[in-house]
């Protein structure tokens, strides 16, 4: 019969004569030590109650007090023994038969603890910034996919981290995960870049449910914000399905962001409008625009000496985010200008043209210009 199948039964043998050798002459320090991890292990369990306390009680002012309970929350028991039966060894100098199957256990519990910790504290943020984005829960399949890939990503680096810390050459195993990670982003290209397009919605907030967006020719207001794409209501009354990524390539202009609206409006009056009325005019719109509320006048003047008109550039402000809202005073402005001008006899310019008709021989065919009599006389 091998002698060596009786050795895995002599080792264990003499791991327990050591460890019997090593309480007997060691009581002292033993004891030292289990006092310190009982410490620590209260101390712990006091921690992992108050993150427990924290997120029943729903503080609302902050969410990183909440989000920090949750993960002190998740602390774990085997987590306290083994950093208790660590110090424990510690203190009590335990021999290297004792030690290293410890300090085993206490790597792998403290790797997995801190994997825990850390998907608690990144999920809790995403859950909250999808709840303060989100609120219909439209990004839920995102969030979902969001969960699985943090909690297999992180316990994957865990697993490295344990292996390589146990004399594991997890070389060639990181090696093969990069090939393997670069071949299904390659496959997936498409599914991912509008996974991250949702995301970034989802952190950055160019824009909520129910804004009202512009973008290339389309404008209408945002109905839901998927997984994969966005669906928007254009204001011609037909839903638009557009890929997040395609959408966030795009000039978005959020017009629900529109605090203050501006406007620049040019009014075009007649060449026969006297040069007294030209100069009060600004005067005269400044007091028609602050005369309806939430309207701030800008500036105006004489712009443009067009080929049929006097053109007068008004630029004035709106506030408030409705667009309805906005168009009422514009409209408000609008009829008034109609109102005064007509009250004080200036005229809006037509588009014109004026024709002359020469003979054969080259005279000029009556009307005509004549210098003779002076501006504006014909002949």
């Amino acid at each position: 019969m091998n002698s060596t199948a009786f050795a895995p039964i002599n080792d264990l043998r003499d791991t327990l004569t050591i460890g019997m050798d090593w309480l007997a002459s060691h009581t002292t320090q033993i004891m030292l030590g289990i006092a310190a991890g009982l410490v620590i292990i209260a101390v712990l369990w006091g921690l992992r109650s108050f993150g427990t306390y924290v997120c029943r009680t729903h503080l609302e002012a902050s969410h990183w007090p909440r989000i920090i309970g949750q993960a002190l929350g998740k602390t774990r028991l085997w987590f306290m023994i083994a950093i208790a039966v660590r110090i424990i060894a510690a203190i009590a100098h335990a021999p290297a038969e004792i030690a290293y199957p410890i300090h085993i256990g206490f790597v792998v519990a403290t790797v997995l603890q801190a994997a825990i910790w850390a998907r608690t504290l990144i999920l809790g943020l995403v859950d909250y910034r999808a709840g303060e984005t989100d609120s219909t829960g439209n990004l839920q399949s995102a969030i979902g996919l969001i969960r699985v890939l943090v909690t297999a990503g992180l316990f994957l680096l865990a697993a490295i981290l344990i292996l390589s810390n146990l004399g594991v050459n997890v070389t060639a195993l990181i090696a093969g995960l990069g090939v393997g990670g670069i071949a299904i982003g390659l496959a997936a290209q498409g599914i991912f870049s509008d996974l991250f397009a949702a995301l970034s919605v989802l952190f950055d907030k160019p824009f909520l449910k129910g804004d009202m967006v512009r973008f290339d020719q389309t404008q209408g207001t945002v109905e839901s914000i998927g997984l994969k794409s966005t669906r928007i209501r254009a204001i011609s009354g037909e839903e638009i399905v557009i890929s997040n990524a395609n959408l966030l390539n795009k000039e978005l202009r959020n017009l629900t962001q529109q605090h203050t609206r501006r406007y620049f409006q040019v009014l075009a009056l007649v060449y026969q409008t006297p040069p007294d009325v030209c100069r009060a005019l600004p005067y005269m719109l400044k007091d028609i625009v602050e005369s309806v509320d939430g309207c701030q006048f800008g500036r105006c003047g004489l712009d443009n000496f067009s080929p049929s008109s006097l053109d007068f550039l008004l630029i004035y402000e709106i506030e408030g985010e409705d667009a309805g809202e906005a168009l009422d005073r514009k409209h408000q402005i609008n009829t008034r200008i109609l109102e005064v001008f007509g009250q004080k006899g200036i005229a809006f310019a037509y588009p014109t043209q004026t024709t002359f008709t020469a003979a054969p021989d080259g005279r000029m065919v009556m009307p005509y210009f004549d210098p003779s009599l002076g501006a504006g006389g014909t002949t």
